[in-house]
């Protein structure tokens, strides 16, 4: 999947959360996050900070790579 906004990420956090079949305050705990935080990522904020978010998908499962466009 090629992610090019916030929404995309947060539509990715929200299903992944969703077939572990885990609560918000749950992933945000899994995360250590505050249970702010992740909601807002699953809302698609556009000012998190990137280290959270990382760390976040790292936590639950979700892969990162990164392409240059011309490689794709």
């Amino acid at each position: 999947m090629m992610i090019n906004s916030m929404s995309e990420i947060s539509e990715a956090v929200k299903a992944r959360r969703k077939s572990l079949g885990l609560t918000q305050t749950q992933c945000a705990q899994m995360c250590n996050v505050g249970n702010r935080f992740f909601s807002e990522l699953e809302n698609g904020k556009e000012t998190l900070q990137i280290g959270k978010v990382i760390n976040c998908l790292v936590m639950l499962g979700i892969n990162i790579t990164l392409n240059n466009r011309e490689d794709v």
